[in-house]
């Protein structure tokens, strides 16, 4: 009531509206050819990499553009890519989930000069600043973390290892020659903020050591009790200590084999470091999808345990990867996932084409009875058939 008192219209929202409280709305930033066709599209189609065209009803087409893009970039780049929306798209661009840039214009001739310009382009060790593709039967853009730039609990980086993995896959970002589209995403620690558990290759920054403690300055920075709350798995109990000093102090000790290397403590205490050189790396986990086409979501599966961190090229990592992709595209049917190419051959046929060692680390101990009664799809299937 107090804001209907003061003038405010629940009604009509944006009248008399006098500050720049809260976002602007959204509808503000649709190109016009998107807005005046909304919830009115007839059809789409990939006109070729990179390129695809949307039709409405009323005949209105709107192209657009995928360029690949960084997920960290600098303003001058963002400016650059400004400038280019401005000269062929009106000002209209916009960023996907998977940090890929789309010009988009209702204009045929202005996007096949966009599209000549985009590819035009070029950093001065002659690498595309923005290379075209991303679409349909190939690899888009790889999702990823905050890494060592941000995060203060990664295991590995995240944009060192995307930059190099996609430097090796670059042909099928480019291409439509892969089976159907394949999906990387990585994630620099076991939080996985980047989702990496239902990715065709899931790459994971994994911990493999519990945190050390850090006696001369855990009672003066941690509140013992928030360290002690923050484990998951009770692994944390209040302790005393000995400083270099020789001083007694309060602090923590660690159970080391109930502790999962999550971080959660150096997040509340910042004297209970967890990255270590030699015991963090990265996991790499292959079948993982979201869609329900042709079969149901699956989650990833590890396929390598454990490959230590080589910056800043990471070449053993990228080489099981470029591996993994290479083979599927060679053995894999039209339409066929990794994680479905897989299960068909069966997973023992998948290492030994892959040529990766399995391990007992690679052992699915996802068991009975959770298995079968709990609702692991969206697909509904109907068993009592009408006769």
């Amino acid at each position: 009531m107090a804001f209907i008192s003061s003038g405010y219209n629940p009604d009509k929202p944006m009248e008399n509206r006098i500050t720049d409280i809260g976002p602007r709305y959204y509808e503000e930033f649709y190109p016009p050819v998107i807005k005046a066709n909304k919830g009115k599209w007839d059809y789409h189609e990939i006109l070729e990499p990179g390129v695809l065209m949307h039709v409405g009803e009323s005949g209105d087409k709107c192209y657009t553009v995928r360029v690949g893009a960084a997920r960290l970039m600098s303003v001058t780049l963002i400016r650059e890519a400004c400038e280019i929306a401005d000269k062929y798209c009106d000002g209209y661009l916009r960023w996907t989930t998977r940090n890929n840039i789309e010009f988009m214009t209702d204009d045929e001739g202005k996007m096949k000069a966009l599209k000549d310009d985009l590819n035009s382009r070029k950093f001065a060790g002659g690498s595309h600043k923005f290379p075209v593709g991303g679409t349909g039967a190939g690899i888009t853009n790889i999702i990823h973390t905050q890494g060592w730039v941000h995060c203060h609990t990664p295991a590995t980086d995240a944009s060192g290892p995307v930059k190099a993995v996609m430097d090796e896959v670059f042909e099928h970002f480019t291409d439509h020659k892969l089976p159907a589209p394949l999906r990387i995403s990585l994630a620099c620690c076991l939080n996985m903020c980047g989702a990496v558990h239902c990715s065709d290759i899931g790459l994971v920054g994994i911990h493999r050591k519990p945190p050390m403690i850090d006696w001369d300055h855990i009672d003066s920075v941690c509140e013992i009790p928030l360290a002690v709350a923050a484990c998951p798995t009770g692994a944390i109990k209040p302790a005393k200590g000995t400083m270099s000093n020789g001083e007694e102090t309060k602090g923590v000790a660690v159970k080391d084999d109930r502790c999962m290397y999550c971080g959660n403590c150096y997040t509340m205490c910042p004297a209970m470091p967890l990255a270590d050189f030699e015991g963090d790396g990265v996991v790499i986990m292959v079948g993982g999808k979201i869609s329900n086409r042709i079969s149901m979501p699956k989650f990833s599966k590890v396929v390598v345990a454990y490959i230590p961190n080589e910056p800043p090229r990471w070449p053993t990592l990228t080489k099981l990867v470029k591996q993994i992709v290479d083979v599927y595209s060679a053995n894999a049917r039209k339409y066929e996932r990794l994680g479905e190419w897989a299960e068909r051959i069966g997973w023992e046929k998948f290492f030994e084409l892959t040529d990766i060692e399995f391990t007992q680390h690679c052992i699915d101990d996802f068991r009975d009875p959770a298995y079968y009664t709990w609702r692991q799809s969206t697909q509904f299937k109907f068993t009592n058939a009408v006769k």
